[in-house]
């Protein structure tokens, strides 16, 4: 999205301030007339890694255990992002008329896969890290005035993840060519996005696009040719929601 659509998005949101609120209070379920308030949501999650390479990560992988080198040169590493979804609760607290503060924990299945690129390209892997996690998030919303059934909002927050099982990650004992990189099993993230109040008669449904990303590495250090040649991982999340309240 360009910066030309965050700053017309940004002026709408401010102008929708300056217009005549009218406010059919029954409609939405009464949501807004109380001060505490619950919901669930539906969303569709895409993530994928920024890698940040160490030095020398084209080298070839020296296996300790059998002496040799057992991997080729690396050309790129790179990391797709792959869909997901998640199905979280929702619990609201009304601050102010226009502030909002919201604790909405939710179990999220979201794979992540990085891709390692050869010389020869029939040497070409990717590795899927299978995860499920459950999602800690807590954030304030800057709501504009109702007008009518409709009301937008920015917000922002920070969210903690905890990852649940062990999926593909215990993956020690096997051969190194077959194992995958490993993710730490909590993580802090910072979480940005925008979305809408659209009020029915009997509830509120919520569409909102969100932007999170890790703070620090989440990437377990391996001695393996997947681990070795990354200093860092951080995970990028892009998210679609409904919220229904």
């Amino acid at each position: 999205m360009s910066k030309n659509w965050y700053l017309t998005i940004i002026l709408l949101f401010l102008c929708s301030n300056l217009l005549p609120a009218q406010v059919p209070p029954a409609w939405g379920g009464g949501a807004d007339q109380n001060d505490l308030s619950f919901g669930f949501s539906f969303t569709y999650i895409s993530s994928n890694f920024k890698i940040v390479k160490k030095p020398g990560w084209r080298n070839r992988y020296f296996d300790p255990g059998v002496n040799p080198y057992i991997a080729d040169s690396l050309s790129s590493i790179s990391s797709t992002p792959l869909p997901g979804f998640a199905i979280g609760f929702i619990t609201r607290y009304r601050i102010t008329d226009h502030l909002e503060a919201r604790v909405t924990p939710a179990l999220v299945f979201a794979d992540r896969s990085l891709t390692y690129t050869y010389p020869t390209a029939s040497a070409d892997v990717t590795k899927s890290i299978q995860t499920t996690t459950v999602d800690f998030p807590i954030s304030l919303t800057l709501k504009s005035d109702r007008i009518d059934n409709f009301r937008a909002y920015l917000m922002g927050g920070l969210k903690y993840s905890v990852a649940i099982g062990k999926g593909n990650n215990d993956t020690a004992d096997l051969n190194p060519l077959d194992q995958v990189p490993k993710n730490v099993a909590g993580f802090g993230s910072y979480e940005v996005g925008l979305g809408f109040d659209i009020y029915f008669e009997f509830f509120k449904l919520s569409p909102e696009i969100k932007l999170s990303n890790s703070i620090g590495n989440v990437l377990v250090s391996g001695d393996n040719p997947y681990s070795t040649p990354i200093s860092k991982l951080t995970l990028h999340t892009i998210s679609f929601s409904l919220i229904f309240e």
